[in-house]
């Protein structure tokens, strides 16, 4: 009978395993065919070698948004991005007397230390331990919002997330608009590590935004940096709508810049163009720009003349649309990124928006570079994600199209 019963899904596994299996030689060898690992040559790649953050004071005082924000000329702090939410909670906790700090652990700090110091600041009453229930952590914060309380909610990984679907979908999302504008839990605030991080396999790797993203009511954002997690955060938990902050836990600590330190809020909703260019645009968020960023100077050095513009979305919903429309009217072309399955993915709504807007000065369809549509792999993880290999052969697809 064991056996029996065993067998079956023994033979299920085994056929998993083979198809991902099937599919990363094919993506090798299609790699391979296109010698897709040459234009790697001679390049330091990834975070730490990114000219997009702010690691100088005097690189901090030339960024004109944190000019208008009034914050580009005062006191900064080496920080990585850990530390930076840990700063935009500090400040948050410090300037709202009704806001508290809960989820799994953050007690002692959390399991990435991103509320370290925080209990002990500013008492167990405000930043405390919950039960292991996801759903209970965000009922619990809706419920503390609905009271006017500011509740800045951890969900330890956001592939823990899911038990919390109904609640954050069925009732965060609808409060305001079911009450016809007479209660909401603006108040609320969830954060949650996401996206790949080299080793997390099925379980702690996931980056489920698209999700969300189909939920009016809600507000989606993804920060890229230190300094822009905390101005993010700060203007999320802030802000008089239900959001979802995810945090991509790789950047906790590869990520590090000057960060003003100083209270400030960066705009939700308004992409920011980190790189001009002519040819064609380059559209990204969170960890992903790095990778982009990667595949536009490989492009720039192997294609003399050609420019491309890089754009941070940073809030995913409602997102930016507006400045990818007037940057692909420019160059007519685009390129999208993300690190979830390409099926069903964010880069499928932008793409559909911009061929819906700007399909006469299109020069080339739109490429997307996604994850694959399986579940997120250990041992071919290198194969899954969207590399700045696969942009660059994306970029270069769309020029010579």
């Amino acid at each position: 009978m064991f056996i029996q019963m065993v067998t079956p899904l023994a033979c299920q596994h085994r056929a998993a395993a083979r198809q991902i299996t099937r599919l990363a030689k094919r993506l090798y060898s299609s790699a391979a065919e296109i010698n897709s690992f040459e234009p790697v040559r001679g390049m330091d790649l990834g975070v730490a070698h990114s000219k997009l953050l702010l690691r100088s004071v005097a690189s901090v005082q030339a960024s004109s948004e944190l000019q208008s924000l009034g914050v580009a000329d005062g006191d900064t702090k080496k920080m990585n991005m850990c530390q930076a939410i840990n700063d935009a909670m500090r400040h948050a906790l410090s300037a709202d007397n009704t806001s508290v700090v809960f989820g799994e652990d953050v007690a002692f700090g959390g399991v990435f230390r991103c509320s370290v110091g925080l209990a002990d600041e500013f008492g167990r009453e405000r930043i405390f331990n919950t039960p292991l229930t996801e759903q209970g952590i965000a009922g619990f914060a809706i419920g503390m919002a609905a009271m006017g309380h500011t509740a800045i909610a951890e969900i330890q990984f956001a592939d823990y997330i899911f038990p919390a679907f109904d609640q954050i979908v069925n009732e965060a999302a609808k409060y305001r608009y079911r009450s016809g504008n007479q209660f909401n839990v603006g108040g609320l605030t969830i954060r949650t590590p996401c996206s790949a991080v080299g080793h997390g396999a099925l379980y702690h790797s996931q980056s489920p935004e698209a999700f969300f993203a189909h939920v009016p009511g809600l507000k989606v954002i993804m920060p890229r940096s230190p300094i822009q997690a905390k101005g993010l955060l700060l203007a999320a938990i802030r802000d008089p709508n239900p959001t979802i902050f995810f945090e991509p836990k790789i950047l906790y600590r590869s990520a590090v810049e000057q960060v003003p330190v100083d209270d400030y809020m960066l705009p939700l909703s308004k992409a920011e163009i980190l790189k001009p260019g002519k040819d064609v645009t380059v559209v990204g968020y969170g960890s992903q720009i790095y990778a982009l960023e990667n595949a536009i100077q490989m492009i720039e050095r192997d294609m003399p003349g050609v420019t491309c513009e890089l754009i941070d979305l940073r809030t995913i919903l409602p997102y930016d649309a507006e400045t990818v429309i007037n940057s692909v009217n420019k160059t007519g072309r685009l390129v999208v990124a993300h690190e979830a399955p390409r099926t069903q993915g964010f880069a499928a709504e932008l793409a559909a928006e911009i061929q819906e807007r700007c399909f006469l000065r299109l020069e080339s369809p739109v490429q997307r570079v996604c994850g694959l549509f399986v579940p997120h792999p250990l041992v071919f993880e290198r194969f899954y994600m969207p590399c700045a290999v696969r942009t660059y052969e994306a970029i270069k697809n769309s020029l010579s199209y």
